[in-house]
């Protein structure tokens, strides 16, 4: 009789320990990517925590940059990959489980005590590098560098998992990169970890705000100035931000806010891999990977005439849409919990846990400023309060809700058929108001077209949000 999955997967376990001593920590995933088992060496690693604990939770949950479940949705080892465990470097193999038929059931992975020492030539070669870096740094000093990475960027969702596969893909090509999603939603740290893991992360950042810079200056800003070029210039040339991101990275914030005119210059340097700075009839040859982002439609203004078609093209290569909070299930409690502890630190006060009536509120709140508003709302729980844990009050005071009444003045519950209806016409309306149109609004919803005319007219709404 051939051993079940259960059976396989205890025989690895069994195995594990037996090397134990041999081994930093190992970790044990099922078919579905949950927590089987971690080694005491893992647990120690991940700070003491309890195996009961964490037991059936997806990997991601427990250790936030996991790639075990790409093992398990591909079937393929990673045999050697290096990771840091604060100031420690490992060595891990992450290798597939499978049945008698072939079928994956699960993964494992395991760190040899004391194996980076003995590979020498990666060693060197990772000397060298960390050398290199700090020699450039040094000569460089001012130049731009990413401040996130992709281990920064927390969710065990399925949305950001997938937004995970993607930052991986754009970081292997050369390709523009658009980045689409609602305002705090964290396009920016994105463009940040593309660039941190490209092989581009030794040469500069640059940003830019397109919104933020005068119309009248964006030129002179993405292409540089000529000595001389208008009365009051320098007499030495000023580069523009594609000289500065040279080999680099420049990452252009809200391109939907940029100006006709400048689009088609911004396109030619695209195409051509050439600017001319203002007030100069010298070309200038730059190399730049440009990430673009976005909180606006552009396919819809593309279609209005207000955004070019042939730049969308160009920068629409690979584009990545960054979920809403709201559509990230699961991710709120994750992200307070991360943000509590920095937040603890930086206020250099003990770490308060969130309360499960907290946790409710945050779960349950629509989030229109997504992950930058939950950072707010966390450090204003620490700002108002000087309690042991954060609880639900603390969270509906920084969310502008008002007390809950007494138990003498508290109303009789409403029908639940009423709260849903309420709930759909405030989610319609706040979607027209963000999203400006009609057929925007739709797919942000997640509903056709005429279903969106029938609600609107079911609920009073009108011409409201018309386009």
């Amino acid at each position: 009789m051939s051993p079940s999955a259960e059976e396989r997967l205890s025989a690895a376990r069994s195995l594990l320990q037996m090397v134990e001593e041999m081994i930093d920590g190992a970790t044990i995933v099922d078919h579905r990517s949950r927590v089987v088992w971690f080694s005491a060496g893992q647990l120690a690693l991940l700070g003491g925590v309890r195996l009961s604990d964490v037991v059936g939770q997806d990997i991601e949950r427990v250790i936030p940059h996991s790639r075990l479940r790409e093992v398990v949705e591909t079937g393929q080892p990673q045999p050697l990959d290096i990771i840091q465990y604060g100031d420690t470097s490992l060595l891990v193999t992450r290798l597939p489980l499978r049945d008698e038929t072939g079928t994956i059931i699960g993964a494992f992975a395991f760190a040899l005590k004391n194996s980076i020492p003995h590979l020498r030539p990666i060693a060197e070669r990772v000397h060298q590098l960390q050398s290199r870096l700090a020699r450039m740094e040094q000569a460089l000093s001012t130049t731009r560098s990413h401040r996130y990475t992709s281990e920064q960027i927390l969710g065990a969702s399925a949305a950001m998992r997938e937004v995970g596969r993607l930052l991986r893909r754009a970081a292997d090509v050369r390709s523009p990169v658009l980045l689409l999603g609602e305002t705090g939603t964290g396009k920016e740290m994105i463009a940040h970890a593309i660039h941190a893991a490209s092989g581009r992360v030794n040469r500069p950042f640059v940003a830019i705000n397109v919104a933020a810079v005068p119309e009248n200056l964006l030129e002179a800003e993405f292409f540089g100035v000529a000595p001389g070029a208008f009365t009051g210039a320098a007499r030495q040339p000023r580069p523009g931000k594609f000289q500065i991101a040279h080999e680099g990275t420049l990452f252009l914030d809200e391109i939907g806010d940029m100006p006709l005119a400048l689009q088609a210059k911004l396109l030619r340097a695209l195409q051509d891999g050439e600017v001319e700075p203002v007030g100069s009839n010298q070309l200038a040859r730059v190399d730049v990977r440009v990430i673009a982002a976005t909180s606006r439609p552009l396919a819809d203004m593309v279609r209005a005439g207000t955004f070019r078609q042939d730049l969308y093209y160009r920068l629409n290569v690979l584009s990545i849409r960054l979920p809403p909070l709201r559509e990230r299930a699961g991710d709120i409690e994750l992200l307070a919990g991360k943000f509590s502890e920095r937040i603890a630190q930086s206020f250099a006060v003990a770490v308060r846990p969130l309360s499960r009536g907290a946790l409710d509120l945050l779960e349950a709140h629509t989030w229109p400023g997504n992950v930058r508003e939950l950072a707010n709302v966390i450090e204003q729980a620490y700002v108002r309060s000087e309690s042991e844990r954060i609880d639900a009050a603390d969270i509906a005071a920084a969310l502008g809700m008002e007390a809950e009444p007494s138990a003498a003045q508290t109303p009789p519950s409403p029908r639940l058929s009423d709260a849903v209806e309420d709930l759909e016409r405030r989610m319609i309306t706040d979607a027209l108001r963000r999203c400006g149109n009609r057929q925007a609004a739709a797919r942000a919803l997640g509903i056709s077209r005429s279903n969106l005319y029938a609600k609107m007219q079911r609920h009073g709404l009108g011409e409201s949000g018309a386009g």
